[in-house]
């Protein structure tokens, strides 16, 4: 496929990376630092110039491209660019946006501004930081088949009831496959003798329901569920849709806001959370707020500087957890270092997100594990697939190594996969899949 992306930042040059071995990928970027990085550090054509210069895109073969990313920084730019891709070609498109009222308006209409699928980071940063809260430990967590099945991924701290035991010990859920242990950046797919110890981070994938209960054994005095304390830092609009969507689940959360207007705005449309107005960084009002019996605190201020220093402080106080929303790619490893719990890049998440659209047609979504080590996918198995008639211990023999089959849904019923488990087309299997194995994984699938 001809793949034509607009923007060389950390998305585009993400996404160029993950399609450049199996399509063909341009590049188009104004600044020639970046083109020519991509040029010679993948398999890509670069083109550098303005993404809504007709002609630059004429350069680029927009006529002939069948899939446009545009993925710059500015939702403006990336609106135009699928418009006029829209005009020149028959071409498949999908804009990158911060904002929600473009999607709001994009939602309202068929294919509005040319844009076949439109990408919304503060949304989808929002959604990520949602599906952390609620499970002690996790640090990532996706749904799969509809909402049957999670992966969910976990560090493992010397706290925990499961540290130092082997994963047959630790495995006592019906519907739970452990599929990989990552341990100083080693991927290991375990098998029953491996030995959790402190310091790892275990991807699992099962049923919401044995995900949960894993989640709840890692740390039984965490608050549960909804029974959370949850204090949001900032009323942007990141932190808008984390109150909002947490409220939507049964959650009362708090949001500090400090400017007057947006506080009173904030207020006016989350009636089921409780907005304060207040700096975030003031000790005295952290302390009478009881911020210390917080479960989780979660970071969404206008600065990656000030959202490490409320984490701190927060921690520093007694908080139980902490998520951080970070701009800068580079500061992701260092704040969780210094003390952050989860440490989420919008930038990384809008960039799974625009993977997934362009998986192939067998594969019906995906999710990356430490943004390159490893994937978890989900396929709807064929007549033709190696898994298709067979028992799971012998399709396995044709995968190559590194591949867990994690979950099968069958129907609306979901089925816990062992080695005499046969799988039958129709069937959605969920698979652990190691960097190295996929290609020849999603070939053979």
């Amino acid at each position: 496929m001809n793949v034509l992306i607009v923007g060389a930042g950390q998305v585009g040059e993400s996404i160029a990376a993950d399609l450049a071995p199996s399509h063909d990928v341009t590049v188009v970027d104004q600044r020639s630092d970046r083109t020519e990085e991509l040029t010679y550090g993948y398999d890509v054509l670069t083109v550098t110039g303005d993404g809504t210069d007709i002609d630059v895109l004429e350069e680029a073969g927009i006529e002939s491209a069948e899939m446009v990313i545009a993925s710059t920084d500015d939702d403006e730019t990336n609106i135009v660019v699928c418009s006029t891709a829209a005009a020149l070609s028959e071409a498949l498109t999908i804009a990158r946006i911060k904002h929600t009222k473009y999607l709001e308006t994009w939602e309202r209409a068929d294919r509005v501004f040319g844009v076949d699928y439109m990408v919304c980071t503060n949304l989808l940063t929002a959604r990520s930081i949602g599906r952390v809260v609620g499970l002690p430990a996790a640090i990532d967590v996706d749904p799969f088949a509809g909402g049957r099945v999670q992966m969910a991924e976990f560090e493992i701290s010397e706290q925990c009831p499961i540290v130092d035991q082997t994963v047959q010990e630790a495995d006592r859920y019906d519907s739970l496959t452990f599929a990989a242990v990552i341990r100083d950046d080693e991927v290991i797919v375990p098998d029953g003798s491996t030995v959790i110890t402190a310091g790892d981070r275990v991807v699992v994938i099962g049923s919401p329901e044995s995900v949960h209960n894993f989640a709840d054994g890692l740390d039984p005095d965490h608050g549960a569920g909804a029974d959370e304390e949850v204090a949001i830092f900032g009323g942007s609009e990141i932190g808008y849709h984390v109150a909002r969507l947490l409220s939507e689940r049964g959650f009362g959360p708090r949001l500090i806001e400090q400017d007057p207007d947006r506080a009173r705005e904030l207020a006016e449309e989350l009636p089921a959370a409780q907005i304060m107005e207040s700096d975030a960084t003031d000790m005295e009002f952290l302390e009478r707020e009881h911020i210390d019996e917080a479960d989780v605190v979660v970071a969404a201020l206008e600065s990656d500087e000030k959202n490490l220093l409320v984490s701190l402080l927060a921690r520093r106080l007694g908080a139980d957890r902490t998520i951080a929303v970070i701009d800068t790619p580079a500061y992701v490893d260092l704040f969780e270092a210094v003390g952050v719990d989860v440490a989420i890049n919008p930038r990384v998440v809008v960039a799974e997100e625009i993977t997934r659209l362009t998986q192939s047609d067998k594969t019906e979504n995906v999710a990356l594990i430490e943004s390159d080590k490893a994937e978890v996918i989900e396929i709807e198995v064929d007549a033709d697939s190696v898994l298709a008639g067979r028992p799971i211990q012998e399709s396995i023999a044709d995968l190559p190594a590194g591949v867990v089959i994690g979950a099968i849904t069958r129907k609306t019923e979901f089925v816990t996969p062992r080695g005499d488990t046969e799988i039958q087309p129709g069937d959605h299997v969920v698979l652990f899949v190691g960097a190295a194995a996929i290609e020849e994984t999603t070939a053979a699938l």
